[in-house]
């Protein structure tokens, strides 16, 4: 299995790539493509966050390269601002991470 890395991506209705008006009901209906979509390019979906009010989005995944995610975007259609690679910085890796 090839080593994962985290990436989040953003949507955002002022930028066209969130739709505008997007009910939780339709969301929800989306997702269930987006997520197949994402498991054949071996992209784990970790958490999304969503602001219907402000209709934006916030991904966070787990895989191979940002290559991967962006093709599971693309087998949906689904428009994106940035995708990025983040590090993970819980409360608990910073703890373990200090000095003893």
């Amino acid at each position: 299995m090839p080593s994962l890395k985290f990436f989040i991506d953003t949507h955002d209705a002022k930028q066209q790539t969130f739709p505008t008006g997007l009910t939780p009901e339709q969301f929800k209906g989306f997702f269930a493509q987006y997520e197949e979509a994402c498991a054949a390019e071996g992209v784990i979906i970790v958490r999304v966050h969503v602001g219907f009010a402000d209709d934006r989005a916030f991904c966070l995944t787990m895989a191979p390269d940002a290559d991967a995610v962006r093709r599971g975007h693309d087998r949906v259609l689904l428009p994106f601002d940035s995708i990025t690679e983040v590090q993970m910085a819980t409360l608990g890796d910073l703890f373990f991470s200090r000095a003893a």
